[in-house]
């Protein structure tokens, strides 16, 4: 578990997709139901959206209108009309239902086990309405006493904006504080960036032996956070 380096935080911020909550059906089986309800045969698979989808989100720009931009230039690069990537975009949108999440292994009994002597907050990407739906139907909205909506509230991770937000809410200097994500491009990173330590929680099948931009420490998953013992950074 984390060395010294992580002792004494004052507050911990999750990441809330892929680190706290999950959809109940993955993206790549919503794609290909999306693929059916548009009436178009499959023409990319799920990674390279995940691929290329972080180059159509801009501020001001909503994740369903990136995601077509995206679809439609995966469709332009195989020799389609843009619009057809567009109506597979919109099924996707139609189809996704974001109050029907899980949590992940871990979650609750991690937020319970920090909630005593710590305080909490979430920074997550996306809209305040579908990220709510989220929060709200995995039971979860009443564990943080600060939720920023990267993106809408402040700039969208790796912006170290966000994570500015949620301390200052909270009351809390960066120092003091650590974010847990799933992510390192947006959630390692941007902890960096703010002056916060961070606590990588890959996916199954997705941690690496040297991962970029490095961790100050790495998790396989949230049951750690529940283990008292395994908390040196509690006060």
């Amino acid at each position: 578990m984390p060395d010294s380096a992580l002792a004494d935080a004052d507050a911990v911020l999750f990441d809330l997709d892929g680190t706290l909550v999950e959809y109940e059906r993955s993206p790549g089986r919503l794609l290909d139901v999306a693929f059916e309800s548009a009436g178009v045969d499959s023409f990319f698979e799920v990674g390279e959206y995940f691929d290329r989808f972080d180059d159509h989100l801009a501020p001001g720009v909503s994740i369903a209108e990136g995601r077509s931009n995206c679809f439609a230039e995966i469709a332009a690069d195989r020799g389609y009309e843009p619009e057809r990537g567009r109506r597979v975009a919109e099924a996707f949108r139609s189809e996704r239902d974001h109050s029907r999440v899980e949590l992940l292994p871990g979650a609750t009994e991690a937020l319970d086990a920090l909630a005593a002597d710590h305080a909490l907050g979430v920074v997550t990407n996306g809209p305040p309405e579908m990220q709510t739906a989220k929060l709200e139907s995995a039971g979860l909205a009443g564990h943080f006493e600060a939720v920023v909506f990267a993106g809408h509230d402040a700039a969208a991770k790796p912006d170290p904006e966000p994570f500015e937000v949620a301390l200052a809410e909270l009351g809390v200097e960066s120092g003091r504080a650590v974010h847990v994500g799933n992510s390192l491009s947006s959630d390692v990173a941007g902890a960096h960036a703010a002056g916060l330590r961070s606590v990588w929680v890959p996916a199954e099948g997705e941690g690496t032996a040297d991962p970029d931009p490095e961790p100050h420490h790495s998790l396989s998953s949230l049951d750690s956070l529940a283990d008292t013992g395994a908390l040196p950074w509690r006060r």
